[in-house]
């Protein structure tokens, strides 16, 4: 790796990229031009500090993860990101216009373990791609979706019935994660049609989706603790964490409970119910 090639890359790449561009608000003016640190590390999901030492040629071994998020984030195109992965002496996956939905081999054996927690695979524009059984009787889907019927933005801002529990305020912040998702997946991949259509639509037929869409500025991200209204095992209040599979930008849902607690037994007896 030559990391003063990768940190004067990646200086330079920060530097054009637009605020705007990137979703985010323009705060007025800047010392220099293009994206903050800051800004950059909350687009790619890496420590300020992380981005500090890449940025003074002190990281060693960036993972393809990182990478991959930091070439998102900067929009390289595909030669660049072939550069961004070749200064960090890393082999670079094949990459492409579309929103990726194949789970790659490392992220579907973490799947696999998580059999006993309730998990979903999301795309970067949260299409549903895969759910396990027991994602299915928590959540109460009967098959695997199709089309919009799949999409979690569309569930939302049409108002389909959902079984968790959402205050005024938590659908309202839940609104603008996913609002500022699609506007990064549509910057991130603008050779999506479906996305593109996706978008069109959602403008069309909900007021609150296009107020917010020309909001840019970036939600403050929380750890969340979400109820469930579930029919037979009544109301199950579990952790929800979003976690990354960076390489594929997939986004894996994962409920789970203290454990010891009284949902965490409710979770067990559904977790029977399935044989």
């Amino acid at each position: 790796m030559t990391e003063a090639g990768l940190a004067q890359a990646l200086r330079s790449w920060r530097q054009r990229v637009t605020p705007a561009a990137a979703g985010l608000p323009d705060a007025g003016p800047r010392r220099l031009p293009g994206l903050r640190r800051e800004e950059l590390a909350v687009l790619a999901d890496i420590s300020v500090d992380y981005l500090v030492q890449l940025e003074q040629g002190r990281a060693r071994n960036p993972s393809p993860q990182v990478l991959g998020a930091l070439a998102r984030a900067l929009r390289l195109n595909a030669g660049e990101s072939a550069t961004l992965f070749r200064l960090a002496g890393v082999q670079a996956p094949p990459s492409g216009g579309t929103v990726p939905r194949e789970i790659g081999p490392g992220t579907g054996r973490v799947l696999d373990r998580l059999h006993d927690t309730p998990t979903a695979v999301f795309t970067a524009s949260w299409d549903l791609v895969v759910a396990n059984p027991l994602w299915v009787a928590l959540i109460g889907i009967s098959a695997a979706p199709r089309g919009r019927e799949a999409n979690l933005a569309w569930h939302h801002f049409t108002g389909r019935p959902s079984p968790v529990r959402h205050t005024a305020e938590e659908h309202d912040r839940l609104g603008r994660e996913l609002v500022a998702d699609l506007r990064r997946a549509v910057a991130t991949y603008p050779d999506d049609a479906g996305l593109a259509r996706l978008v069109a639509d959602l403008r069309s037929v909900s007021p609150a989706f296009a107020r917010q869409w020309h909001d840019f500025a970036l939600p403050h991200r929380v750890a969340e603790r979400k109820t469930v209204d579930h029919p037979e095992i009544g109301p199950i209040t579990l952790d929800c964490d979003v976690f990354s599979a960076l390489d594929s930008d997939l986004r894996i849902v994962v409920y789970s409970a203290p454990p010891g607690s009284a949902d965490a037994d409710r979770l067990e007896l559904l977790r029977g119910s399935l044989g």
